[in-house]
């Protein structure tokens, strides 16, 4: 294994550390991992829900909002209609039960046994038949069109929330709320389904709540500028940046209609940070005839923020947290929109404690679907599992207890590996309305029902993917020759449709490339694809979209359904297709990124507190990896069923360390041995042993130190 610390500028660290108000360790691990900018730090160093983005920002959103209100004010019956999957599930859940909380008439639905992904005629019907007149879709419905219009046939507006990449034609929807849209302009594209669904439901409780909804306001603040004074405004609708103006203007020189000022504020509330100021100089600046009709907001934040009482905006730059993150300098008008903002979340309390339930959801929804950890995900998961871990909301309380994660600190790893599976295999299985009917069921002895009905598909579920495994495997491998070595296909009417996806994850673990699963059912194939480092295979799909009857999903995991008269022809033209992906060549050396090397007096347990700065880990925010010189082993022990792993005690000095050493059983008594001093690459981790909590190593990759040879 190489191992690969890159050099950084000693400056740059201080700077960083300085800057953002961490220490050393800290800020060498943020510059080595490229994360610099103010804009990516905050999402690092901060996990208040206020730095998530406004949910007005998604494209259409307003529009969804104020047809979701009109349905609630005439009464109509509303359906919400989700993916099989935990992402889809868990948006379902939280959507239809925050709506159905807000009085409006809703239920739901999710894919059963065969049903095909999305939105389906046969629903849009049954609703139509229902009197029904609002869909709402979630996870879904972008790559609908032709049921989507339907639906509008029959006088049902559909809303779609989706997270997929959108194909060239958007279905003709009422709104469409997804952060993906190419004409959108929200800043992170990578939300999962059941985060959009979030968005959603804190947009809905912004209407709901907020004397501001729909209608736009101006801040104002005016400031001198050497002989003359620059006025500044800020237009905002649902607490969002629609507009701006700044004028330099010079006292006496310019009467207030010359400027664009009359124009800007016109029809519009007016805030403004201390009044008698800013009436004093707008008076220096156009006379004493001109009158201004404005609303200081500087006594009623003061109260609700105490910090800032009885300070200049001049003087809350300078503590502003804001402030530290900016990419460009932060002005007195940046300071009010910050503190505008923070008020009115905070007076219509935005981030209540139904909003960090509805984060639990998110943030399962984000790990499911193997979301990138960057950006607001960060905020929404770790808030989500702070939630989580202070109190699981009703239906994840109960899975929790029967998976044995109750008192446990849960973190990615558990969701990843235990609780999204399970709630997984109830889609999986084709029963995924067992594990929505769980999330959004009051009745205590229901839900423990219900949740021993999901563990136990679980078990069916691991037992039916052994015996599919058997039959894919050998198959994948029978066709590498005819995809150039680069694609592996197993397909045939033996293979269940509800473990694709689960095969050609393990596919790609097994051959390292891009890996097709497909599952034949009467005159159609259902498959799944996955690749290994995000290749492409969207790309790869698009070229065959025409063969399809639906299709969708992301660079490195995506599905799709088709007649399966067209099967050949698709396979002819993976065959071609399989020739263009490229792959890191098998027999290359491992590499691990170094994040910091540790000196030893930095080897305590409060290490665990820089990891869990850094945490959540997982899509494209891998654990920290340190790197240790001249630490002792004292103890070696072997450990495992068949003895194959590692337990090592490492000396170094301040303190010992316990640590595994995953497979190296084979390494041990050869390449290291007791009283050897070692360099080692390890990451930090909690063990849990008999209600204690302990910190220990492990390690990932193991040397002799120099002049320690054997």
């Amino acid at each position: 294994m190489i191992w690969e610390k890159s050099d950084i500028a000693p400056e740059l660290v201080r700077d960083l550390s300085a800057r953002y108000g961490c220490d050393l360790l800290t800020a060498s691990i943020l510059a080595r991992r490229g994360l610099t900018r103010g804009g990516d730090v905050r999402y690092f160093l901060e996990d208040d829900p206020v730095y998530l983005r406004n949910p007005f920002e998604l494209p259409g959103m307003e529009d969804a909002v104020d047809r979701i209100i009109a349905a609630k004010e005439e009464g109509e019956k509303v359906l919400v209609f989700g993916d099989r999957d935990v992402d889809g599930i868990t948006g379902t859940a939280l959507l239809a039960g925050r709506l159905r909380e807000m009085g409006l008439d809703v239920g739901w639905r999710v894919p059963l046994g065969d049903d095909a992904y999305g939105l389906s005629r046969q629903a849009v019907d049954d609703f139509a038949a229902d009197s029904g007149t609002l869909i709402i879709t979630v996870d879904c419905g972008i790559s609908c069109a032709a049921e989507i219009a339907h639906a509008g046939e029959l006088g049902i507006d559909v809303i779609v929330t989706d997270h997929h990449n959108p194909p060239e034609t958007l279905p003709v929807a009422l709104a469409v709320v997804n952060p993906k849209l190419r004409e959108g302009s929200y800043p992170f594209r990578d939300l999962s389904g059941c985060a959009v669904a979030y968005k959603l439901v804190s947009a809905l409780r912004f209407a709901l709540r907020s004397e501001l909804y729909g209608h736009s306001v101006c801040l104002l603040n005016v400031r001198p500028a050497n002989d003359a004074f620059i006025v500044e405004a800020v237009k905002l609708r649902n607490l969002m940046v629609v507009k701006q103006l700044t004028e330099t203007v010079v006292p006496g020189m310019a009467a207030i209609d010359d400027t664009r000022l009359p124009a800007f504020l016109a029809g519009n509330g007016i805030f403004v940070w201390d009044a008698p100021l800013q009436k004093k100089t707008l008076a220096r600046i156009f006379g004493s005839g001109v009158e201004f009709n404005f609303v200081d907001m500087a006594p009623d934040i003061g109260k609700e923020i105490p910090l800032t009482a009885g300070k200049s905006l001049l003087r809350l730059r300078e503590l502003s947290k804001m402030a530290r993150y900016a990419e460009n300098p932060v002005g007195e008008l940046d300071v009010f929109l910050s503190l505008f903002t923070t008020f009115f979340r905070r007076r219509e309390h935005h981030f209540s404690g139904d909003d960090l339930e509805d984060l639990q959801f998110a943030c399962l929804g984000t790990i499911a679907d193997m979301m990138p950890l960057q950006d607001e995900n960060r905020i929404i998961v770790r808030s989500g599992l702070a939630a989580l871990n202070k109190k699981p909301r009703p239906g994840l309380d109960d899975l929790i207890f029967k998976l044995g994660l109750a008192g446990k600190r849960i973190g990615c790893t558990d969701i990843s590996w235990q609780l999204c599976p399970a709630i997984n295999a109830a889609g999986r299985m084709g029963k995924p309305d067992q594990a929505a009917r769980l999330l959004a069921e009051d009745n205590p002895q229901t839900r423990n029902a219900l949740a021993d009905e999901i563990l136990a598909m679980n078990e069916d579920r691991k037992e039916l993917g052994e015996k599919i495994w058997v039959l894919a495997e050998p198959r994948a491998e029978e066709s590498l020759p005819r995809f150039a070595g680069k694609l592996v296909v197993a397909a045939g009417e033996d293979l269940y449709r509800g473990v694709t996806g689960i095969m050609a994850n393990r596919l790609v673990n097994r051959f390292k490339i891009t890996a097709l699963v497909a599952a034949f059912a009467g005159d159609t194939a259902t498959g799944s694809l996955r690749s290994p480092g995000n290749c492409g295979i969207r790309s790869m799909l698009e070229q065959c979209a025409d063969l399809f009857l639906d299709w969708g999903g992301h660079d490195a995991a995506a599905g799709f359904t088709m007649k399966l008269e067209n099967w050949e022809t698709f396979m002819g033209r993976l065959e071609v297709l399989a020739k263009t992906l490229e792959y890191k060549a098998q027999d290359e050396e491992e590499t691990a990124l170094v994040d910091a090397e540790v000196p030893l007096s930095y080897l305590t347990p409060d290490l665990l507190r820089v990891v869990d700065l850094f945490e959540p880990y997982g899509e494209e925010s891998p654990s920290l990896t340190f790197l240790a010189r001249g630490l002792k082993i004292t103890d070696l022990v072997f450990m495992g069923k068949t003895g194959q792993h590692v337990k090592l005690t490492l000396d170094a000095g301040n303190h010992k360390w316990p640590a595994v050493y995953w497979q190296a059983a084979e390494r041990a008594k050869k390449d290291f041995d007791l009283q050897d001093t070692v360099d080692l690459l390890f990451r930090v981790s909690r063990n849990f042993f008999n209600g204690l909590e302990t910190p220990q190593m492990i390690v990932t990759d193991l040397r002799r130190s120099a002049g320690n040879a054997p």
